[in-house]
């Protein structure tokens, strides 16, 4: 293969990586507190650093991407048996002591 064929191949690659960014991003929202300890997607708050920084289950500072417009459909149950939803901002739920 020659330098200009891998040369434009790169830059067709780039092109379609740039363009499909947009598409997952606009496919998935934040939602709070539906994660387990360890399993949020980035850092929401005190008490999280960035992905698997959670330290309490569905903590509601921290975040998991979900499908679009699914996340305030969610029904939790936590471990004493209360039920919650999903939440498209950050909530003061089950934060670490």
């Amino acid at each position: 293969m020659s330098k200009k064929t891998v040369a434009i191949l790169g830059a067709v690659t780039a092109a379609v990586a740039a363009n499909a960014a947009p598409a997952f991003a606009e496919d998935n929202e934040k939602c709070f507190g539906v994660s387990l300890a360890g399993q949020n997607d980035c850092a929401a708050g005190p008490g999280t650093t960035c992905a698997g920084s959670s330290t309490v289950d569905y903590q509601g500072n921290a975040w998991k991407l979900v499908p679009a417009g699914t996340c305030e459909t969610m029904e939790i149950t936590d471990a004493d048996g209360k039920k919650h939803m999903g939440s498209l901002a950050a909530t003061e739920m089950n934060l670490p002591g």
